[in-house]
């Protein structure tokens, strides 16, 4: 088992949506996607540690799981953000970026095209994906058919 750190004061709110949840920092798993929290921390955001820190021009990752086998998790409810709603990220020094969600997508798995879902749209924008599972759930592969991405931009910060 790998440890997981906690990065102190860091945490994502999407207020429309009743989440506020620490914020840890992940790699990738064999297949190349980011490694969201381990199952026993259903209620944490994963951060992709060697991207884009939020704030920064180009896009943050942010991944959490949807459920786990017994309840809902984290981006339970990420499904149902909507265009215009906010989303505040406390940043290790304890500032806060603000994004806009501008749109709510769902990517098949069988055709997940990484530089679209991972890709910043604009390089020299501060943009923010928050990825859950989505789709409909797959008992004999154990995952999730496709991918919802919430793609925001900064709107506010210090």
């Amino acid at each position: 088992a790998h440890r997981v750190r906690h990065l102190v004061g860091r945490r994502v709110e999407i207020p429309s949506l009743g989440i506020t949840a620490p914020v840890v920092a992940r790699g990738l798993d064999a297949t190349g996607a980011i490694d969201p929290p381990p199952y026993e921390m259903p209620h944490t955001v994963g951060w992709f540690g060697s991207g884009t820190r939020p704030g920064a021009a180009g896009a943050a990752l942010l991944v959490g799981h949807v459920d786990t086998e017994t309840r809902p998790a984290v981006f339970y409810g990420l499904s149902a953000a909507r265009p215009g709603a906010k989303v505040r990220v406390t940043r290790s020094d304890g500032s806060v970026a603000e994004f806009t969600i501008d749109d709510v997508q769902v990517h098949p798995r069988d055709h997940f095209d990484a530089r679209a879902v991972y890709g910043a749209r604009d390089p020299h924008r501060a943009e923010l994906r928050l990825i859950t599972c989505g789709g409909t759930f797959d008992p004999k592969s154990n995952t999730y058919t496709a991918n919802v991405v919430v793609s925001a931009y900064l709107t506010a910060a210090p």
